[in-house]
């Protein structure tokens, strides 16, 4: 596993909607450290990400875009992962109205096949990003269990979120394992209660929450996976950045930089 540690630009999206936010967010992740991102929820071209991306010496490791968007027009995610230098074009999860039924998500994984066979013939992967939804059992078994057996794990890999794999109810460690080989990515997301509503899960930076560390960075060597990538869809008033940072100097003491 690569041990250079990635910022999920989701969690700077706010920051991030022009060219100029683009590129003093990146020169900030650059100081903290990071040298790898992925690009998601930022509505700029490709070509101009790059050039920014080169400026600061940051790679990118994969994108996220809309279902949509595969669906609508598939050379376009094609040539802006490609310019963007990605081997992977990931979707942030299958669309609502797919996974009420079990026929919608038989047509999910038709539609989400023909477009995997396409990236593959321009030597691409499609990658899937889980919530907590794609666990609901239907006749004993999930949703994910569908997504991964009906699919070719040479086209089709994870974008494996820990929290979400968390919220569903299940051990973020062994559900890495398990997947062994197809879990290409892993979005390290802490998991946390919230002080006031005790009732109430919520996101926390890395080691600030109480999710295994030890444990889900040991599955993701156990399963190959290549990359893990720090992401946190709200910080509750603090700097996003701020946040970014925290979670960085928390995985240098696990031995990533």
């Amino acid at each position: 596993m690569d041990r250079r540690l990635g910022a999920q630009l989701y969690t700077v999206r706010n920051e991030m909607k022009t060219l100029e936010g683009f590129r003093e967010g990146i020169k900030k992740l650059a100081g903290f450290g990071y040298k790898v991102v992925q690009v998601s929820g930022i509505p700029l071209k490709a070509a101009d990400m790059k050039k920014v991306l080169d400026e600061y010496g940051m790679e990118c490791a994969f994108t996220h875009r809309n279902f949509a968007d595969f669906q609508k027009d598939l050379p376009e995610i094609i040539d802006y992962n490609k310019t963007l230098g990605c081997d992977s074009a990931c979707i942030g999860s299958a669309p609502r109205e797919y996974l009420l039924s079990d026929d919608g998500v038989s047509r999910f994984i038709e539609e989400m096949n023909r477009i995997a066979d396409t990236l593959s013939e321009n030597g691409m992967f499609f990658g899937y990003h889980n919530h907590c939804f794609e666990f609901v059992k239907r006749d004993g078994k999930t949703i994910m269990e569908r997504l991964l057996s009906e699919s070719d794990p040479k086209k089709v890999q994870l974008v494996l979120d820990t929290f979400w794999v968390q919220c569903g109810g299940v051990d973020p460690g062994a559900f890495i394992r398990s997947v062994k080989g197809r879990a290409e990515f892993i979005h390290f997301k802490d998991y946390a209660v919230d002080p006031e509503d005790l009732m109430t899960r919520r996101f926390a930076e890395i080691g600030y929450g109480n999710l295994d560390w030890d444990d889900i960075i040991a599955a993701c060597e156990e399963a190959g996976s290549r990359i893990a990538l720090v992401e946190q869809d709200d910080c509750y008033g603090r700097d996003p950045y701020e946040s970014l940072k925290m979670s960085y100097e928390f995985m240098k003491t696990k031995g990533f930089c």
